[in-house]
């Protein structure tokens, strides 16, 4: 499937630039695309997002930021396509990027630092979508020591039996979702997000299946939030399972945010947010695809 990026769109941000800022997107682009793409595997998400402003300099403005980005985006399907992803992804790119051509025509400072680390994935292709409001970063490591501390702390022994039979020396698929448009924050959005993965699975038999990692997965959101409880419930009953991560001051914010129930229980000591990573691996997530599918 071929998809052509707004290109005109793209190049409007290009022609914005003076000389010297076109001349600064067009000497980093390359190195820079293989500084990000070398640390893409990495746990840190906005690792490549530094390595890139590593090669465009400490002066280096948003505007030359976003025209970096503006120049990537116009070879960002090419970029997916030689990955090999299937039309599930293929399908959500003319979404994709007329959602970020819109972004970068607006032009607002500072470029915010998870867009940016964000941004630098996707029009990589480092990071596919996988849904309208969920991206798919290809390659995300998961290491046995959460899944350790998780037995420690006495969460339960089953996690550590189900990460080793998931195959523990893979590389992982992990979802991240995507702020600056949520039409797909619902349960068929998270759902579509889900079988996405399931044909990445199926289309790259290296990946041991899809992991994420937030607040939503907590189990008392189940009773204190029944409209997220399909975002824990539907990957458990599809064959996922869930590691125990912690609290930290991020997971309460979120938490806390567009929520008066949630914020009341927080500020009253009743209700502790806690991140959870959820597991699922390849062959339950494509098994669970399948049944969606039939």
């Amino acid at each position: 499937m071929q998809i052509t990026p707004p290109a005109a769109r793209f190049q409007a941000v290009l022609s914005r630039l003076k000389p010297v800022e076109l001349a600064a997107v067009q000497a980093a682009a390359e190195p820079a695309a293989q500084a990000a793409a070398a640390a893409a595997a990495h746990w840190d998400f906005s690792l490549p997002a530094a390595r890139v402003d590593q090669v465009l300099g400490q002066d280096a403005s948003d505007v030359v930021r976003r025209g970096l980005i503006a120049h990537w985006a116009l070879t960002t399907p090419e970029r997916a396509a030689a990955a090999g992803m299937p039309p599930a992804v293929m399908d959500l790119y003319p979404f994709w990027l007329d959602k970020l051509a819109g972004f970068l025509d607006l032009a607002d400072d500072p470029y915010d630092a998870d867009f940016w680390a964000k941004d630098v994935r996707f029009v990589l292709a480092l990071s596919v979508p996988g849904a309208r409001s969920q991206v798919i970063d290809l390659s995300s490591p998961m290491g046995p020591g959460q899944v350790i501390r998780h037995v420690r702390e006495g969460w339960g022994f089953k996690a550590i039996f189900d990460y080793l039979r998931a195959g523990h020396r893979k590389t992982w698929l992990e979802v991240h979702t995507e702020s600056r448009h949520l039409d797909d924050f619902n349960e068929d959005g998270w759902n579509r997000a889900w079988a996405t993965a399931a044909e990445i699975c199926r289309a790259r038999p290296d990946l041991a299946g899809m992991i994420g990692s937030s607040w939503f997965y907590d189990p008392p959101l189940t009773e204190i939030s029944p409209r997220l409880a399909h975002l824990r419930l539907n990957p458990l009953n599809g064959g996922a399972f869930m590691v125990h991560q912690g609290p930290a001051e991020i997971h309460t914010q979120r938490a806390a945010t567009a929520s008066p129930t949630r914020k009341a229980l927080i500020d009253s000591g009743e209700y502790t947010a806690r991140s959870w990573l959820m597991v699922w691996p390849r062959k339950a997530l494509i098994a669970w695809a399948d049944a969606r599918r039939a």
